[in-house]
C-alpha cells in the first residue's frame, strides 16, 4: 500500500479513484480522445440555445448513444438550455459538453441556435429614432 498526498493509505492501482467522489473518468475518455466538435468543426459559444429534435431517429434509441449523450438528451428533453446550463447540469466540463453536443448535431439529435454577431445587431441611433417613432404615435 502506498499513501496520497493527504498521508492516507491507498491500494496499489487505485489512483483514478477519489473516495468522495468516486471513480474518476477522464475526460478524453469521454469524448474520445477528441478535442473539437465533430468533422465539421462547428463552434458552440456558451450562450448558443440547445434543442431536442423530439423527431430525430438517434433520441429515443440510445443504446448507441453513451451516457454522457443520454445525459445531455435528457436536459434538453423537458427546455431549450444554453451550452453553460447543460454544461452546469451534466456536471461536465464545457469542452467535453462541446464535444457530446457536436456528435448529438452530426446525429441529428439537436438543433443549436447560435447568438447574434454583434456586427449584426442594430444600430443603437436607429433604436432610439424607432422608440422616439413610437411615443410620437
Amino acid at each position: 500500500m502506498t499513501e496520497d498526498l493527504t498521508g492516507a493509505p491507498r491500494e496499489q492501482g487505485s489512483q483514478w479513484y477519489d473516495y468522495e467522489a468516486g471513480p474518476l473518468v477522464r475526460p478524453y475518455a469521454m469524448t474520445g480522445g477528441r478535442t473539437k466538435p465533430g468533422p465539421t468543426g462547428v463552434r458552440f459559444d456558451l450562450i448558443a440555445l440547445v434543442t431536442l429534435d423530439a423527431g430525430a431517429p438517434g433520441v429515443d434509441d440510445q443504446t448507441a448513444l453513451g451516457p454522457e449523450h443520454r445525459a445531455l438528451i435528457e436536459l434538453c428533453r423537458t427546455e431549450t438550455q444554453s451550452v453553460a446550463e447543460l454544461a452546469a447540469g451534466a456536471d461536465l466540463p464545457v469542452g467535453v459538453v462541446r464535444v457530446l453536443l457536436g456528435d448529438l448535431l452530426e446525429l441529428g439529435c439537436v438543433t443549436v441556435s447560435r447568438p447574434v454577431p454583434p456586427a449584426q445587431l442594430p444600430d443603437e441611433r436607429i433604436l432610439r429614432e424607432v422608440i422616439e417613432g413610437l411615443r410620437a404615435l
